[in-house]
C-alpha cells in the first residue's frame, strides 16, 4: 500500500483560519499525515496548538528553526516529506528559503513573499536543492477552472480578446483591524502583509486565475489603488487595466470594501468565437457562450469534460464540490510530484497539476508593478 506522505506545518495554530483549511484539505484523500509542526510565532501557543492536534512532544516545536533542525537530525526514512507554510506573509520567505535550501519540499501560501528579490532567491534555492515547491493558489484546483483552461488551450473560444476578473469582498468595509480581529490586523499591516492590502491578499488570486486559464502574458498595466477606510495604511480597493502581449485587453478588480459581497470571485474570458464564464460561489458550473449558438452550461462531474477536470472530481454530477476539494487538488498535485521523484520517475503532468514556484514569483512581481503603477503619474507601467 502507498504510505502517507509525512508533513510539517509552520503557522496555522490556535486562532488561525487558513491553517485548518489546509489540514482538512490534506486529510480529504488520506494521502498525507501531519507529524510535526511549529504552529505559531508564540512558542507557548505553538506547543498548545500542536498538542491539540495530537503531535508527539518530540515533534511539537515552539520555533520553526527547531522544527527544521530536528528534522535534519532524524534518519532520512523518518523525516517529513514536505512542509506546509501557512503563516502571515512576512514569515514566508525565511521559512521557505531555509527548508528549500535543506532540500525539503515546500508548499507555501500566497502571496509568496514581499519582493521579487526574495522570490528569485527562493527560486535559486529550490533549483539548487531540486525540491518540489508548490504555491497554494487554491482556485486553480476547481474542476471547472481546469476545464476552462483546457477549452481555451484547445481554441474553443478562438483568439482571446478580453478578460475580466473580479474578486469582490466586503469584510473590511469597516475598521475591523481596530477591534483586534486577527485576520484583519495582520492583513492591513505593511510590515506583515507587504506592499499591498487587498491587491496582495485577493488580487494575487485574480492574477493567477487569469494566467492559469488563459496562458496570456501581461505586457503593461494601469492601476488605481485606494484605502477607503480612514487610517488604513494599505489599499482595500484596487482596479487595474491590463494589456497582454497578444494584443488582448483586460480588467482586474480586487476589493474588500464592497458591502454585501462575501467571496465573489468571477472570471469572464472573451474570444473571437465565444465566451467562458465562471463564478467561485457557484463553482460547479462553467458557461460557454459560442458565437453561433445558444449558451451551454457545463457541470462538474459530467462525463464529457476533459481529463484534467475529471481527475479533479470526487463525486458524481449534482453533488456539489467546492473550496476544500479545490485545496485538496492542489495538494494532490504536489503529492504526485513528490512521489514521482521518490520513485525516480518523471511526474505525470495531469497528476502533478498544481501552481508552481514560477507562478508565485510572477504574482509577486505583479503586486509590485500594481503598486508602482498606482503611485506613478504615467498612464501605463511596462511589466518588463
Amino acid at each position: 500500500m502507498m504510505r502517507k506522505l509525512r508533513y510539517a506545518m509552520v503557522g496555522g495554530g490556535q486562532g488561525a483560519f487558513i491553517g485548518a483549511v489546509h489540514r482538512k484539505a490534506m486529510a480529504l484523500d488520506g494521502q498525507m499525515a501531519l507529524v510535526a509542526g511549529a504552529l505559531s510565532s508564540d512558542p507557548q501557543r505553538a506547543r498548545a496548538s500542536g498538542a491539540e492536534l495530537g503531535l508527539a512532544d518530540a515533534r511539537n516545536h515552539g520555533r520553526w528553526q527547531d522544527l527544521l533542525a530536528d528534522e535534519l537530525n532524524r534518519p532520512a526514512h523518518e523525516r517529513i516529506d514536505f512542509v506546509s507554510i501557512v503563516t502571515p506573509n512576512h514569515v514566508h520567505f525565511p521559512v521557505a528559503h531555509a527548508f528549500a535550501e535543506a532540500g525539503i519540499h515546500v508548499v507555501c501560501d500566497k502571496p509568496l513573499v514581499h519582493s521579487t528579490e526574495e522570490a528569485l532567491a527562493l527560486e535559486k534555492a529550490a533549483q539548487r536543492s531540486g525540491c518540489v515547491f508548490g504555491v497554494t493558489y487554491n482556485y486553480t484546483g476547481y474542476p471547472m477552472v481546469r476545464e476552462a483552461r483546457e477549452l481555451v488551450a484547445k481554441g474553443l473560444i478562438g483568439e482571446l480578446r478580453k478578460v475580466i476578473v473580479e474578486y469582490n469582498q466586503g469584510w473590511l468595509a469597516t475598521n475591523l483591524e481596530a477591534t483586534g480581529q486577527k485576520q484583519a490586523d495582520w492583513r492591513t499591516d505593511p510590515a506583515r502583509s507587504g506592499l499591498a492590502g487587498a491587491m496582495g491578499d485577493i488580487g494575487s488570486h485574480a492574477e493567477n486565475l487569469v494566467a492559469t486559464v488563459t496562458g496570456l502574458e501581461l505586457d503593461s498595466i494601469c492601476a488605481d489603488l485606494t484605502a477607503f477606510v480612514p487610517g488604513r495604511r494599505l489599499d482595500d480597493d484596487g482596479n487595474v487595466l491590463l494589456r497582454f502581449t497578444n494584443g488582448a485587453r483586460g480588467v482586474l478588480i480586487a476589493s474588500q470594501i464592497e458591502v454585501g459581497c462575501e467571496n465573489d470571485l468571477r472570471l469572464r474570458v472573451f474570444g473571437t468565437q465565444g465566451t467562458l464564464t465562471w463564478h467561485q460561489e457557484e463553482p460547479n458550473r462553467l458557461v460557454h457562450q459560442p458565437i453561433d449558438g445558444p449558451a451551454r452550461v457545463l457541470t462538474r462531474g459530467s462525463p464529457w469534460l476533459g481529463e484534467a477536470a475529471r481527475r479533479a472530481t470526487r463525486l458524481p454530477t449534482g453533488h456539489p464540490e467546492a473550496f476544500l476539494e479545490a485545496f485538496a487538488n492542489v495538494y494532490l498535485g504536489v503529492a504526485a510530484h513528490i512521489r514521482a521523484l521518490q520513485a525516480g520517475l518523471a511526474p505525470d503532468p495531469l497528476e502533478a497539476d498544481y501552481p508552481r514556484l514560477a507562478d508565485g514569483v510572477r504574482g509577486v512581481r505583479f503586486i509590485e508593478k500594481v503598486v508602482e503603477s498606482a503611485g506613478s503619474q504615467a498612464k501605463w507601467t511596462p511589466m518588463r
